[in-house]
């Protein structure tokens, strides 16, 4: 790549080339120096008035109490804990019906029941059981 001379020129001498505000941004540039001249901008990023991700993203502090629950249950940890506990919860549940199942009389004592089945039968076994009581 070659240089223009008013390069050239500014390449022997390349700290004044970076130095002076006019080099970097034109002849009005203005120059930040201070913490004052960035406030008003935090300040709206603050607000939520400008179209940043703070308006997007509110702060933990500021989210309903749904939002937060279902930002929390979005989380991998969350789903593989719930999995979890639903997994403990329907083999607690298939036992509970295995015990019933070994309660009930069936002609073939091995036969497989569906659940409404199991329910069915244990409703017309407890009332045969009543009617026996009774006589």
């Amino acid at each position: 790549m070659m240089l223009s001379p008013d390069q050239a020129a500014d390449s022997d001498h390349p700290s004044s080339a970076h130095s002076d505000p006019e080099s970097l941004g034109g002849g009005d540039a203005k120059v930040l120096g201070s913490v004052s001249d960035l406030e008003p901008v935090e300040e709206a990023e603050a607000d939520g008035k400008s179209g940043s991700r703070a308006a997007l993203y509110p702060h933990p502090q500021q989210l309903s109490r749904e939002e937060k629950r279902r930002r929390r249950r979005a989380t991998a940890k969350y789903r593989s804990a719930h999995a979890t506990r639903e997994r403990i919860r329907v083999e607690a549940f298939n036992l509970a019906f295995a015990e019933l199942r070994k309660l009930l009389p069936t002609l073939p004592p091995d036969k497989k029941l569906s659940k409404i089945e199991i329910l069915r039968l244990a409703i017309c076994y407890i009332s045969y059981l009543n009617h026996v009581l009774d006589v």
